[in-house]
């Protein structure tokens, strides 16, 4: 099976791990590695990825940089959803995913390979996203995931691996990691290790993007955020390409201390996991989303998106972003989304990001209908009473049948 493995095109980061596992598929199946990374705006140089996987003997090696298309084709669309899983999590990384998946996918196909690999490991989520995603967009491309195939076992029985094949090994790997990051331009995630105890709080070394929200400034920040059918295109006023808004996003929320989350999440293999989250930007993009949402959609629109939400968030913590029905959902959403345009003004706080005023061309609120003083529009106060009569009538019903049954 192993031997009709030509070449591998492997997600690399140029750390131990997938180091590691390029070593172990040039052993195992003895077929020539393409490595593949990522800038996602994960704030790491990428150059010693490339040293890494030359001094490896790799000679196809690719290095993208991603963060526009991640941003414009995978983060906003999802932001247009106003998509949170399980109530709080902004699926920082589960959005990566697909994206990653995709280009693998295409290098393979560009460069004749027959298997695309991966690190995920055999307890997590992320495997099942690669997979599926490389499902959707080539049924004939044959996925390795090594954590589920090889015997190492333990952090000790992968140094040693290292060390044998002569795989450099940063000083810090020597020991165990006090907890693991996955980091991109929408989020940073930690987990394992000294996070892997819900009852104990998170040491306060962990969070690495955003300042604590007791050590924010005093002072609040005024900032403002334009959208053009629901996409944000400007802050204070200053027009930005899709990365750079949120890159500029996450610096005032840092800053402020916006968007930490202490999660204990529903995993899709079936556990449960811990971790802490870090989305500054994110968290204000989604907030001011809401706030110009709540002027240009209709009640109608609105209701149904929030109802859809939590299916279209969960298709996405699921690895189904190229499924059909996320495709769909997204036409309804995107068709939601025509009149969302406009300007949000939020007020950043000691961890908090809210609304203070929002304005826009296409507002559905009237003045007229909603003061206390004589409107210029006619709204007579009489009508109340036919609709308040016809919505109550099966009340009055339902009460008067209770009534007779003695209940």
């Amino acid at each position: 099976m192993a031997k009709d493995i030509k070449k591998v095109v492997l997600a690399y980061s140029g750390g131990l791990d997938t180091s590691i596992i390029l070593k172990w598929l040039q052993e195992t199946y003895n077929c020539e590695v393409v490595t593949f990374t990522a800038d996602l705006g994960q704030g790491e140089e990428l150059e010693p990825a490339r040293k890494k996987a030359e001094m490896m003997g790799i000679r196809e090696i690719h290095i993208e940089d991603l963060r526009e298309e991640f941003v414009r084709d995978f983060v906003f669309p999802m932001f247009r959803a106003n998509a949170v899983y399980e109530g709080v999590y902004l699926l920082g990384t589960s959005i990566a995913r697909p994206l990653i998946a995709k280009r693998l996918v295409e290098i393979a196909q560009e460069t004749g390979a027959d298997a695309i690999s991966h690190g995920a490991t055999g307890k997590g989520n992320d495997q099942v996203r690669f997979e599926l995603t490389a499902n959707a967009l080539d049924p004939s491309i044959r996925v390795i995931a090594p954590w589920r195939e090889w015997d190492l076992r333990s952090r000790t029985q992968l140094l040693a691996y290292a060390e044998r094949n002569q795989i450099p090994i940063a000083k810090d790997k020597r020991g165990e990691a006090p907890f693991s990051v996955d980091a991109n331009l929408l989020h940073t995630s930690s987990e394992g290790m000294v996070l892997e105890d819900p009852a104990v709080p998170a040491p306060d070394y962990v969070a690495q993007r955003t300042v604590n929200p007791e050590d924010a400034p005093n002072e609040p920040e005024i900032i403002t955020v334009g959208f053009e059918k629901g996409d944000a295109v400007s802050v204070n006023g200053v027009k930005l390409s899709p990365a750079n808004l949120l890159t500029k996003l996450n610096e005032l929320g840092g800053k402020h201390g916006v968007g930490r989350l202490d999660l204990v999440e529903n995993r899709f293999v079936g556990m449960k996991s811990r971790g802490l989250y870090e989305t500054p930007g994110g968290t204000i993009l989604l907030v001011a989303h809401r706030g110009i949402e709540s002027i240009t959609l209709d009640r109608g629109e609105a209701h149904l998106k929030d109802e859809l939400m939590p299916k279209y968030a969960e298709l996405i913590y699921n690895g189904f972003w190229f499924a059909p029905e996320r495709v769909m959902l997204q036409a309804l959403i995107d068709k939601s989304q025509e009149f969302v345009t406009g300007e949000v003004t939020l007020k950043l706080y000691k961890g908090s990001a809210s609304v203070i005023a929002r304005t826009s061309p296409y507002s559905l609120y009237s003045m007229d209908l909603v003061t206390f003083e004589e409107g210029a529009v006619a709204y007579d106060h009489k009508d109340a009473e036919g609709f308040i009569k016809l919505n109550g009538l099966r009340l009055k019903t339902y009460a008067a049948r209770n009534k007779k049954a003695g209940r």
